[in-house]
């Protein structure tokens, strides 16, 4: 489920781009797979990045050599990169996780080359506000979401590093009545057959792509998507 759009996010053959915290590889395959380009995910669970790995090899080109792909455990607010060192960086459902979300914003600026770009995804405030107004436990669960962003406050803390700020679009409304319905059934969310019945949907939504969910959520996102993504550039100094 892929939320950054990469017409908007666009890869350059010969790009080096950081997934940070790539978890199970969603982003950082997707980045391999599109172009010639050096993908780089890092996370702090190393079960998930042995997932990506295992992913990983039923795409890798290993007779192409203009293409490099690599996983690693870091910390996001202490990144084992030099400065300067990626063209472009993705942080996609991260920063909700972390209490020191600034410190990571200040390594992104520090790893990323001027003129590089920067894709935020977090979760949009009013549906995640429902989810936990549904359930404590959605949010008070081990590495889950400690707080919730509104968007014009997070690109604020982003633009004050010295960024600029350029394309925003939402992502996901079908799976916000999933997450909803999980919080509403907590205590039984593995057994409910309602949410067993939208979970197949949304499968079936995700491997056939069918054009009326397609367009449904198309529709939907703007009023309800489960993600907010901003895009930004970072300026070069003269």
């Amino acid at each position: 489920m892929q939320t950054i759009d990469f017409g908007i996010f666009k890869l350059a053959p010969g790009d080096r781009v950081l997934d940070l915290g790539s978890g199970e590889g969603r982003h950082a395959l997707s980045i391999y797979m599109s172009e010639n380009v050096e993908s780089i995910g890092v996370d702090l669970s190393y079960r998930d990045l042995q997932t990506a790995r295992e992913r990983y090899q039923h795409f890798a080109e290993p007779d192409n050599n203009r293409k490099f792909f690599s996983l690693s455990v870091a910390d996001a607010t202490n990144l084992p990169f030099a400065d300067n060192t990626f063209d472009k960086i993705i942080c996609s459902e991260v920063l909700e996780h972390i209490p020191d979300y600034r410190a990571v914003l200040h390594e992104i600026d520090r790893i990323l080359k001027p003129g590089g770009v920067l894709a935020v995804s977090v979760p949009s405030y009013w549906p995640e506000k429902i989810c936990w107004l549904l359930s404590d436990e959605y949010h008070a669960v081990e590495g889950g979401h400690i707080r919730i962003f509104r968007e014009r406050e997070l690109r604020r803390d982003i633009e004050k590093l010295g960024m600029s700020y350029y394309r925003r679009h939402w992502a996901h409304a079908l799976h916000v009545p999933f997450w909803w319905l999980k919080c509403l059934f907590w205590q039984k969310r593995d057994d409910n057959l309602l949410i067993k019945a939208y979970h197949k949907l949304l499968i079936w939504d995700t491997m056939s792509k069918p054009w009326i969910t397609q367009y449904t959520e198309k529709l939907l996102n703007p009023l309800m998507g489960k993600s907010v993504v901003m895009y930004f550039d970072k300026g070069v100094v003269e």
